[in-house]
């Protein structure tokens, strides 16, 4: 009888989770580069083309937006993006969304994702959003069944429109 040989792999400690700066754009934009869709739309370059520090400084000049990171000792080991809208639906409601949802490749796996959305979901509900939504591309079906797995279900049919 042969006995496999698995790597386990320790849950994430505690991460904090907080509103990114400008020291934060470098590792904010290698983790959106990290994969095969970010790859193709980023560009991770030194230094950072200034495009992302002007969206950077629109992001954190409005109060309905929240650029995040997790970080772990001092280092960035998450990013994600909340933006809240009002609308006339739900008589006048506050929704949450979420995007740009990326782990550290050698952190993902960890706990780190799933803290980063308990987060989300609570400040969604200290804001009083009546729903929370987020974007995942298609090609994403791990990230489906992850956000499954905390409740989130498939409800629309979200369309594209490219304009450059």
């Amino acid at each position: 009888m042969s006995v496999e040989t698995y790597q386990v792999i320790e849950p994430a400690p505690v991460v904090s989770i907080r509103r990114a700066n400008l020291q934060d754009l470098a590792a904010i934009i290698a983790m959106l580069a990290d994969d095969p869709l970010g790859s193709q739309r980023e560009r991770l370059e030194d230094p950072l083309p200034e495009s992302y520090r002007q969206a950077f400084t629109q992001i954190e000049a409005n109060p309905n937006q929240l650029l995040l990171v997790a970080e772990l000792e001092g280092e960035q080991i998450g990013t994600f993006q909340m933006n809240f809208t009002r609308s006339l639906t739900y008589q006048g409601g506050l929704r949450g969304q979420i995007e740009a949802v990326r782990v550290r490749r050698d952190w993902r796996g960890r706990g780190v994702g799933r803290q980063m959305m308990q987060w989300a979901i609570e400040e969604a509900r200290r804001r009083g959003c009546h729903l929370l939504v987020l974007t995942s591309d298609n090609s994403r079906k791990d990230a489906h069944r992850f956000y499954e797995r905390l409740g989130f279900r498939a409800s629309n049919v979200g369309m594209k429109l490219f304009l450059r």
